[in-house]
């Protein structure tokens, strides 16, 4: 009988065994309670080696990592982890003291700079991580990688005749070649449509200036755009830049998300709807989608866009509330009343410090069966996993208002520097009182979705790889 038994006990091991190595082929498995993701630690690093299963299709672009082996315009640069961390830290920066400052100027107080309150608002591009797609432009159609950002509305491309030009990668569009391309004259009301305008020889201009000192600076103009394959956008309004400098990278420009009148949204509303999605990739082996108008989804858990007009910043949520490893946190809602927004240029989700702390302790209570590593600022919470095949992560989930749950997907957890400094992908603002931004990690294969005419943003799972 105690040899039966011990027979059995190894099978149930061996079965036990099988199904666990089948579990760890996957990215993620979840239990049943969700609240814990099973990861196998390979895959927290991409492969050399392209992966792409988004399909094209007519209005889709395909999105890539900007030096990922899918990018279009692959080079062999690698930004060091320093220098990824400082930008995305610079971003945030930016966004909290122009959001500071247009609250201000709203309610009256003086300010030694007045910014305006909507287009046009630059709070910095070039993230070194920041995803891209390409677009064409002009007749016959040139191909030119741009980067997206859900916090622009003017986009633009560099052009010839350049008087200032940072290097690229592709030729300069040369507005000559191109059978459809007119300037936007400055009599004409589309121009009053740039918060910062200007005019040369009847010609309306447009001028942008980061706070890193980057600048774009040219011909405010049309051109028929055309999105994946063979959809096209006539008349597409968007800024030809003859002076630009600053740290754009080798990128050709930028593709605005926002919602005002000169962004790529508000301009196809008419042929498309007042909709977008994207899908950012798991990893820069993989590639995304970014889908302009209406897109078949299920499974998709919508969550009120909250307006906020007194500030530059478009795609806010309401925020109430964190879950970690299945657990409701004890944080006051009013923790989070400065407002959240939606980021696709920010990498690292920040939160208030009173919501970052209960999140951060509550996590490594739950990690301190794993070596801690050195700390990768402003990242706080890192881990040596170099002695782990898999690694048992609890989940964290944002809550909504209006009760809408947001999962993180496991491969939005971490910022993955090396095997043995793997960090928690959070960070906590230095004091509640500024804005909370959701980052592109935490958003990674989830379906995303900016319905802008009913003022709701969903979100599912199983958006891509």
């Amino acid at each position: 009988m105690a040899l039966n038994i011990s027979v059995l006990h190894r099978c149930i091991l061996v079965l036990g065994c099988l199904l666990y190595s089948h579990s760890s082929q996957a990215l993620e498995e979840r239990s049943t309670d969700n609240t814990w993701h099973v990861v196998d630690v390979r895959s927290l690093f991409p492969s050399s080696v392209c992966s792409s299963s988004i399909e094209k299709d007519s209005n889709r672009l395909t999105i890539t990592h900007r030096h990922g082996p899918c990018s279009p315009r692959p080079t062999n640069y690698k930004p060091t982890d320093v220098e990824i961390l400082k930008h995305d830290q610079d971003r945030v920066n930016t966004i909290h003291r122009l959001v500071t400052s247009a609250r201000k100027n709203t309610i009256g107080e003086s300010l030694s700079v007045s910014l305006p309150a909507k287009s046009g608002i630059p709070y910095g591009t070039g993230n070194y991580r920041n995803f891209v797609v390409q677009i064409g432009i002009g007749t016959p159609r040139k191909d030119f990688i741009v980067e997206i950002d859900t916090g622009s509305d003017l986009s633009w491309i560099q052009c010839k005749p350049c008087k200032t030009c940072y290097n690229q990668t592709d030729p300069l569009f040369d507005p000559n070649l191109s059978t459809t391309f007119s300037s936007v004259p400055c009599s004409s009301t589309d121009c009053t449509k740039l918060d910062i305008r200007s005019c040369s020889k009847g010609k309306c201009q447009y001028v942008i200036v980061y706070e890193d000192m980057s600048r774009t600076h040219g011909l405010f103009v049309r051109d028929t755009l055309t999105l994946g394959r063979t959809d096209t956008l006539p008349n597409f309004m968007f800024g030809c830049g003859i002076s630009n400098a600053g740290t754009f990278g080798k990128i050709d420009g930028l593709i605005g998300l926002g919602r005002n009148r000169v962004s790529l949204i508000s301009q196809a509303s008419s042929k498309y709807g007042a909709m977008f999605s994207y899908c950012f990739p798991s990893r820069s082996s993989y590639t995304g989608y970014l889908s302009i108008g209406k897109n078949t989804v299920s499974n998709v858990n919508f969550t009120s866009m909250v307006q906020k007009p007194d500030t530059p910043l478009d795609y806010y949520v309401n925020l109430t509330a964190l879950k970690v490893g299945g657990q409701l946190l004890k944080i006051s809602a009013t923790v989070f009343a400065a407002g959240t927004v939606l980021d696709s240029g920010t990498d690292i989700t920040r939160l208030p410090p009173t919501a970052y702390i209960k999140l951060r302790d509550r996590f490594r209570q739950l990690m301190k069966r794993y070596p801690s590593a050195p700390h990768l600022p402003p990242l706080d919470t890192c881990y040596d996993f170099t002695k782990h095949q898999r690694v048992q992560v609890p989940t964290i989930s944002f809550v909504f208002s209006d009760g809408t749950t947001l999962d993180v997907n496991s491969t939005g957890l971490f910022y993955v520097s090396k095997l043995s400094q793997v960090c928690l992908a959070f960070a906590g603002n230095s004091h509640d009182s500024y804005l909370g931004i959701i980052g592109n990690i935490q958003q990674k294969t989830l379906q995303v979705i900016y319905d802008i005419a009913n003022k709701k943003i969903g979100f599912g799972s199983g958006g891509c790889k």
